[in-house]
């Protein structure tokens, strides 16, 4: 479902005919969506949404039957994916609670851009299929009858997780599955995690929602991942703790318009930096603590 205010109607109706034609069963309230009584179809559109983009700016947040919908949506749990239109400019308010630690999709600047709008569009399809991939029926869009051979589309597939690649070295985050030495004679419980060339299973992470928080669990060895400020190292755990809650933040400096993250322990207050070929917190962000979602 995507939730907007009137004055971006055109960009959202083309983003509205874009997601379509990649096989989104997607909503839109010119589109067929509204018939009879507005609050009634609203309401209806909700119900049988299973994720809601709201299209964020001010005008957004002051719309009064924006607030109604997107309140509805998150009193029925329906999974949230905002949308920044709006430069230099943050929601607050209720719509800054709602959103609050929501990994926003950046469509700043795109609508003027044929290659951003592109760029923007492949990374909407990409949180929406991770939010809610397991519960969409997507679909190939009907093609021509010819008798020529076609070559096989491409269908989007929800990914088992997300992938961490350091946006300046281009490693990944890889849970090894092997036991951290620390010690001859402790055991601590830990595996390590290296920086992979290479992305495979071992390094795709699972997101779970904590308290104020996400972990991230290895789909492979089913670990949570962690980060230990004292030694500068990253580990996975069998069950999530204070060293294993994580904030993932867009990175508003970054102006590729691709799925630029920052990664910040909440225990320590640390971004997880790549530095020399190693792991590493720092105090304040730089250009390497960037990292991209896959």
């Amino acid at each position: 479902m995507l939730s907007y205010q009137w004055d971006d109607q055109a960009l959202v109706e083309k983003i509205y005919n874009r997601l379509k034609d990649d096989g989104l069963p997607v909503w839109m309230d010119i589109q067929g969506g509204v018939t009879g009584n507005i609050n009634d179809a609203m309401a209806a559109g909700v119900e049988e949404a299973a994720v809601i983009c709201p299209f964020m700016t001010p005008s957004y947040q002051a719309s009064r039957s924006c607030k109604k919908e997107l309140n509805y949506a998150d009193s029925r749990e329906v999974a949230i994916v905002p949308v920044m239109l709006a430069k230099d400019w943050e929601a607050s308010e209720w719509l800054g609670l709602i959103t609050a630690g929501l990994l926003w999709v950046d469509f700043r600047n795109a609508e003027k851009d044929e290659e951003l709008f592109e760029l923007c569009l492949r990374s909407l399809e990409e949180e929406i299929m991770f939010n809610a991939g397991l519960l969409l029926a997507v679909e190939e869009a009907p093609g021509e009858e010819t008798d020529e051979p076609e070559p096989p589309k491409s269908c989007m597939k929800r990914k088992p997780g997300r992938r961490f690649r350091h946006a300046l070295t281009g490693l990944y985050i890889h849970d090894s599955g092997e036991q951290q030495i620390l010690w001859p004679t402790i055991d601590d419980g830990r595996n390590t995690v290296e920086l992979s060339e290479t992305p495979g299973d071992h390094c795709y992470w699972e997101e779970v929602k904590g308290n104020g928080c996400k972990h991230y669990r290895n789909v492979v060895t089913n670990r949570f991942l962690g980060f230990d400020p004292s030694k500068n190292r990253v580990h996975t755990e069998a069950s999530p703790s204070a060293s294993e809650e994580w904030l993932l933040l867009v990175d508003q400096t970054d102006q590729s318009h691709k799925r630029a993250v920052i990664i910040q322990n909440k225990h320590s207050g640390l971004y997880l930096a790549v530095q020399n070929g190693h792991f590493i917190g720092l105090t304040a962000y730089d250009e390497e603590c960037k990292w991209f979602l896959e």
